[in-house]
Formats: structure tokens, sequence, C-alpha cells
């Protein structure tokens, strides 16, 4: 996923999505944005990725990005992630897709500030755009994405429990585990919808727009905020 901050480890997402791991190794069918995964718009909002370099940042297991490199017909897609646990669960699962699949163990704006000038369309679901600062992350993306390119983020629309989005840029400290299973904290930015506007505004973006995708029911249940922006320019044929 993306960067964490923790007095003993970085590798904060060793014990996130294991069981899956286990129990299904397939491509899934579908690309959707929604806290829930079951419904709402998928991979469409994503433009056509004929031809186009794609990156997924905070990428997990890659699941997205496997669902892309198969069924959608990108150039490439480059999933990266900062946690070593989480890179090689992907490679277990996907690593026979490449190179139309490349998995890159890495932090996200250390990738895309070697990056600049690369990427047709970034995406984050639930990714590095939640858990890295907004400052560093969001300029850097930006830099990466080729004139005209696309970003798309999907994030949580207020915080998992009920309370309200922040009115500014700051974060939550939100419960993790250590690969040893010790409790610690890491940092989550769950932000209103016109706080994101006005930092992907900042960092150079264009053409922002924002949708809130309306959650499930039960005590994790949450609605999702669809957030797509542009670098400014025209893009490659």
């Amino acid at each position: 996923m993306g960067q964490v901050t923790t007095t003993s480890t970085t590798d904060l997402w060793h014990h996130y999505g294991r069981t899956r791991h286990a129990t299904d190794r397939a491509v899934p069918g579908r690309f959707l944005w929604t806290w829930s995964q079951d419904n709402g718009p998928e991979a469409e909002v994503l433009g056509d990725l004929t031809g186009r370099c794609v990156g997924d940042l905070g990428s997990g297991a890659a699941r997205h990005a496997a669902h892309l490199a198969v069924h959608h017909q990108p150039a490439r897609v480059i999933a990266v992630d900062a946690s070593p646990a989480q890179h090689a669960m992907a490679s277990d699962l996907y690593g026979h897709l490449a190179p139309r699949l490349r998995l890159v163990n890495s932090d996200v704006t250390r990738h895309l500030h070697a990056m600049a000038d690369t990427y047709d369309v970034l995406y984050s679901v639930f990714g590095a755009v939640d858990f890295t600062n907004p400052h560093e992350l969001l300029p850097t993306a930006a830099a990466a994405l080729r004139p005209g390119g696309l970003l798309v983020l999907s994030t949580l629309a207020h915080h998992l429990g009920g309370a309200p989005a922040h009115t500014d840029a700051q974060h939550s400290e939100i419960g993790a585990k250590t690969p040893d299973g010790e409790a610690t904290t890491m940092r989550r930015w769950v932000l209103q919808e016109q706080v994101w506007t006005k930092l992907l505004d900042g960092a150079g973006f264009t053409r922002i727009s924002t949708e809130r995708l309306p959650g499930g029911t039960g005590p994790r249940a949450a609605d999702t905020l669809l957030v797509t922006a542009f670098r400014p320019g025209q893009p490659s044929s």
C-alpha cells in the first residue's frame, strides 16, 4: 500500500489480504472503486486504456492492476507498493503477467519522482493516496503524468464508524499491526471533497471532479469519494 508511519517497522501491511491470497488466486473479472467492492462504476472511469501506460499507486496484491493488464489492453500497468509483504503476494499471484504487468516494490512518491512524463493514467483505490502526505504525493503524481494525463482516486468519504472527514489536510492515526502482531498506528488522510479539490488544484491539476458513492450497512461500511483530475495539456495520440 502507501507510505506508513510507525516507530517499529515500515511494513504494517504484512497481514493484510493473506486469507484471500490463500484462497483466491484468480485475476478479478471486475474493477470496482467502492469501499464495499460490490457495486458502482468500473474501469470505464479510466477511459480507453489501449496502448496506454497505467500506474497503480499503492497496489497491494495488485488485483486491480492484474484486471487491467488482462482485460483492457494497456501497453503496460505498473503496480507500485511500499510493502515488501504486499509485493511478495502480488509477485506470487500475478508475476506471470509480465511484461504487461510490472510489479514495483517502492515508496510511491520516490517512484513517481523518477518517472516524470511517463504515465497516461494513474489511479489509487484506497491506496497510496490515502496513506501518504498529499502535499508530497500529488505534485509528484502530476509531474509523472504526461500532458493531459488522468489521475483517479477512490478514498473514504468519512471515517470508518461514521466520523466526518477532515475539513483541512490533516491526517488521522488509525490502528495497525506489526508483522509480529503488536498494535501500532499509521497515518491516513480522510478529507472532505473540497479539501481534495484544493490540494489537487494546488498540485497543478485541472478539470477536477468528485462523486460520492454510497456504501452499504454495518459498523465498517463507508461511502466512497471518487475523484478525477487531469494534468493540463493535450494528451499524446
